[in-house]
């Protein structure tokens, strides 16, 4: 498994909080905590977005991002997302992470100190070289789009592979 180097640092009211951390040996991404105030949940009502804060900052390496995404248990049973997701966070950003969750179910949604609120993933970063052209290369899907892919193409095409 690969690994990479990611410096962390606890800001002031995330000193007593848990470091982001995998939840199992296979996990993709580490879970982020609320560093909300003990005193002051979050209520996020429905429809409503909120920006919560970690506790962390990070220090990534040239040419990764962290990507912030929402925590499937969390939409699945109370519909809380990550509204720009994936949140990208660029390697020279030193500043606190902040999620914002967007509460998308039908009841409010209250976000407490020290609870996992989103996933945050490493990822490597590819700068493209831009090369304008006057044509591109035609393929089999071209310039059809938006569920161009379907279903019915996959069904079409798996029977002719039989």
């Amino acid at each position: 498994m690969k690994s990479v180097k990611v410096k962390v640092m606890r800001l002031p009211h995330g000193t007593d909080l848990p470091l982001p951390a995998y939840q199992s040996a296979d996990a993709a991404g580490l879970d982020l905590i609320a560093a909300v105030a003990a005193d002051a949940p979050v209520r996020i009502a429905p429809g409503a977005r909120a920006q919560i804060p970690t506790g962390i900052a990070i220090a990534l390496p040239k040419m990764t991002e962290g990507q912030v995404r929402p925590r499937s248990g969390l939409a699945a049973r109370h519909g809380i997302s990550v509204l720009n997701t994936p949140g990208t966070i660029d390697a020279d950003y030193r500043g606190e992470i902040h999620v914002i969750l967007v509460n998308l179910g039908d009841e409010s949604f209250l976000v407490e100190r020290g609870q996992r609120i989103a996933q945050l993933v490493i990822a490597p970063v590819f700068h493209a070289v831009l090369l304008e052209k006057k044509n591109l290369d035609k393929t089999k899907r071209w310039t059809k789009g938006f569920g161009s892919t379907d279903h019915g193409t996959i069904n079409k095409m798996a029977k002719k592979r039989r």
